[in-house]
This record gives C-alpha cells, sequence and structure tokens, in this order.
C-alpha cells in the first residue's frame, strides 16, 4: 500500500479572469474548485494511475470537510486527521496570470493531533510506501519529517520525500527511497545556481553521498536529471507539448515514478514515468489521467 501525508491540504479555488486590473470588481471567466496539497496531489495521480492508495492528512472546519468529500470522490481512501481548531485553507490560483496565487494558513495542529497521526503511521508494514511532501505548518514541529524517518527506521518502508532546504536534508542519514528537489531547491541547499541538467548532475549525486538512495531533480520546461546508489545517471529533455497548467507537475513527477517503480521494479522505467507524468500534467487542465500519461511517455526515447 501507498500512503501519502499532507499536513497542511487546501481546497484549491483556481479562477481564470480576464484582463485582471488591480482596485477594480473582476468577474471570473472560468472556475475549479479541487482537494489541494502536494501528499494529496501525488494521490490522485497514483488513483489515476491504477496505484491504490491511502491519503493521510489533517482537517479542520467545513473547508475540511470539503477537502475530504472530494479526496473519496477521487476513490482514495481518506485517512482524515480533524483539527479541533480553526479550518482548513483555502488557495486561490489565478490560472490567466501564470504563478500567481494567495495561499491560505490553515488550521493550528494540537500535540493530540500530531499522536493521532503517529498512531496512523504505526499502521505501515514492510513493503509499504509513504510520500512526505510539502512543507509543514508554523505550530508543527521542524523536525516532524526526521522524526517520522527515525520512528520508522528499519522496518522496510520505502519513504518518498518532497521537500525543501532542512526539511529535506535532514532526512538524508535515514536513507529515503526517493528525494525529489527541483533545480532551484538544489542550488539552495549548495548556494549555487544550476540552470543546466549538465550542471545538476554533481549535485545530485552529493545528495546521494549524503544517504538517498534515488535522487529526481524536476526542471520544468529543461527536463529532469535521474541518478540512483545503483551508479545509474539518466538526463533527459523534458517532452513536447503546450504548457497549460504547471500546478502539481511535480507532485505528479513522483506519483509516476512510484507507479512506475512498483508495476515493473524498473528504475529506468519510473524514471520515464516520472516524466511522463509530470509533463502530462502540466499540458492538462489538472492532474493527468493514466490515459494522458500514456501518451507522453510514448514519446520519450
Amino acid at each position: 500500500m501507498v500512503y501519502t501525508v499532507t499536513f497542511n491540504p487546501s481546497l484549491d479555488y483556481i479562477v481564470t479572469v480576464d484582463d485582471f486590473k488591480l482596485g477594480l470588481t473582476n468577474r471570473t471567466t472560468s472556475e475549479l474548485m479541487l482537494p489541494g496539497g502536494k501528499g494529496i496531489n501525488v494521490s490522485i495521480v497514483l488513483s489515476n494511475l491504477g496505484i491504490e492508495n491511502t491519503a493521510i492528512y489533517f482537517s479542520a472546519g467545513f473547508i475540511g470537510d470539503e477537502i475530504t468529500r472530494k479526496v473519496e470522490e477521487s476513490g482514495i481512501k481518506a485517512e482524515e486527521i480533524r483539527v479541533p481548531r480553526g479550518c482548513s485553507r483555502v488557495n486561490l490560483k489565478l490560472k490567466s496570470i501564470d504563478g500567481t496565487e494567495i495561499n491560505g494558513a490553515g488550521p493550528e495542529i494540537t500535540s493530540d493531533s500530531i499522536q493521532s497521526f503517529y498512531s496512523k503511521i504505526d499502521m505501515l508494514k514492510e513493503g509499504d510506501t509513504l510520500v512526505l511532501a510539502g512543507s509543514i505548518p508554523q505550530t508543527m514541529p521542524e523536525t516532524i519529517y526526521s522524526d517520522i524517518m527515525d520512528k520508522l527506521s528499519g522496518r522496510g518502508i520505502r519513504i518518498v520525500v518532497d521537500a525543501t532546504r532542512d526539511l529535506l536534508v535532514n532526512v538524508l542519514k535515514y536513507k529515503p527511497f526517493l528525494v525529489k528537489p527541483n533545480n532551484h531547491e538544489l542550488g539552495e541547499i549548495f548556494d549555487v545556481e544550476l540552470n543546466t541538467r549538465e550542471e545538476v548532475v554533481p549535485y545530485a549525486k552529493k545528495i546521494l553521498e549524503m544517504g538517498a538512495e534515488n535522487v529526481i531533480v524536476s526542471m520544468a520546461g529543461k527536463g529532469a536529471v535521474f541518478v540512483s546508489s545503483e551508479g545509474s545517471t539518466y538526463l533527459r529533455e523534458a517532452p513536447k507539448g503546450k504548457l497549460v497548467n504547471g500546478v502539481g507537475a511535480g507532485d505528479s513527477m513522483v506519483a509516476g515514478f512510484i507507479a512506475g517503480y512498483l508495476n515493473e521494479g524498473d528504475l529506468l522505467h519510473a524514471f520515464k514515468m516520472g516524466l511522463s507524468a509530470g509533463s502530462a500534467s502540466a499540458f492538462s487542465d489538472y492532474l493527468a489521467t493514466r490515459k494522458e500519461v500514456e501518451a507522453v511517455y510514448r514519446t520519450i526515447e
């Protein structure tokens, strides 16, 4: 079983506003309301690719209720941890102005809620896969990712981490199965600027030396780099297509890799599936379907 963790999920309100003007009333020309958060995005794409999975997340208030309803509509098993105070967040994303969004803060996560979370991950068994993705609320301990990995150490659980800076660096000693920074996040760790796939390779290998088993570095339209502790290094251009919506493309890459690996046990196939899923989502209005991923996969050498 694959489990994803989202500490601060959202209801994403994605709108198009033609000719947006500050200080005036603007009216939408299209609207979409979807469950959001990196772990939930991974769960949705896994489900689209036929991989059974469970989404574990914190929720609060009526927004939390709607997040759960939409998660379950997607065919995903929801392991919701209700938080007694506050309300889950709404994120406003202006589709017509690329990269413009307003993200809510989310509820306060109590110590009792964190203990409830630990009780849920205690159910994981050898051979399961756990995905830790995204930022953490300010009310949670900064060590939460490494605390989780320490707790699960030695139990034969594959752990995938998609996080930034210290959240990522601090888990490497626990030998995560896969980590997926983008080139900018990787550069921040080593205080360098990485613009080409060739520049990325030595720093991806440094992440291996620090403990990761496999590393994918996503580079948006410049493709991706994959290195593994088995000695493989692959550099791939981005598949050709029209960018429609970049939100969730990185999460889709994680899901594609996991699906590819679980289906065939082959790392190159898993990397190609990851690249295909990430690109297919970028070419779509929402997260990629299986048919869309397979169509992109056939274009990759």
